[in-house]
């Protein structure tokens, strides 16, 4: 048997991080690969204009040469951040488990999901995730639309029994279709709901989700779906 270890599980560096944020984006963007330098070229160029402007001496000049290379940097960084999230939208978009990605990753302190469904069809992969927030509860349904009718009305009779019809129950369909969310503008859609509860009344509702939850949807078969750490791009620390 082997023996066991202790020592924890190295995690990338700070320039592995980027390589592979870089990576992931040019396999979606191969024009980021001569973008990101013309961003870092347009920084060092707004440095040596405001120089010329303000008429600075030699010093000057390095001094914001060297403000043009990390403003250059920062645009760089933020827009391979930006183009990596529309990168990773790409790829899970029509995906089994694209929205538990979603409600599991993207949707801020404000809520909590799962990326597991809380029904699912095991033949078809239909599912309906939850999330539970400041907006109340939301039901996302995902898969075929006349599929999940069934799914979606006993999640939201369940949800109901929660709540006791004090908070709001939503319903959101991922898809491309007629009063459907695309998947890239799932965690907006739940993040613009109105706030009904607190903070502490949003703690208290997500415990009594989960309590009803719990040997429920984890007990069945539940397909895997999409392997989120394959799709989510990595982010600089």
């Amino acid at each position: 048997m082997a023996a066991r270890t202790t020592t924890p599980e190295k995690r990338p560096g700070f320039f592995a991080t980027i390589k592979n944020l870089f990576t992931f984006t040019h396999g979606e963007y191969p024009w980021v690969a001569w973008v990101l330098p013309l961003v870092l070229v347009a920084g060092v160029a707004v440095g040596v204009v405001i120089a010329l402007v303000t008429a600075q001496p030699w010093w000057g000049y390095i001094l914001w040469v060297v403000f043009g290379i990390m403003l250059g940097l920062i645009g760089a960084m933020l827009l391979m951040n930006r183009l990596a999230t529309s990168a990773m939208y790409k790829k899970i978009d029509g995906m089994p488990g694209g929205a538990g990605h979603v409600v599991a990753n993207m949707l801020g302190r404000n809520w909590r999901g799962e990326d597991m469904p809380v029904a699912v069809n095991a033949k078809t992969q239909d599912a309906v995730y939850r999330a539970v927030g400041r907006g109340g509860v939301v039901l996302i349904g995902e898969g075929t639309r006349s599929r999940l009718e069934r799914l979606v009305k006993k999640e939201k009779t369940t949800s109901l029994r929660i709540t006791h019809g004090s908070v709001p129950v939503t319903v959101l369909y991922v898809g491309h279709g007629e009063d459907e969310v695309p998947v890239d503008r799932l965690a907006r859609e739940i993040k613009k709901l109105p706030k009904v509860v607190n903070r502490a009344g949003m703690e208290q509702l997500s415990a009594r989700t989960e309590s009803i939850s719990r040997g429920g949807a984890a007990s069945l078969p539940i397909p895997k779906g999409i392997d989120p750490t394959k799709v989510r791009a990595p982010k600089p620390r």
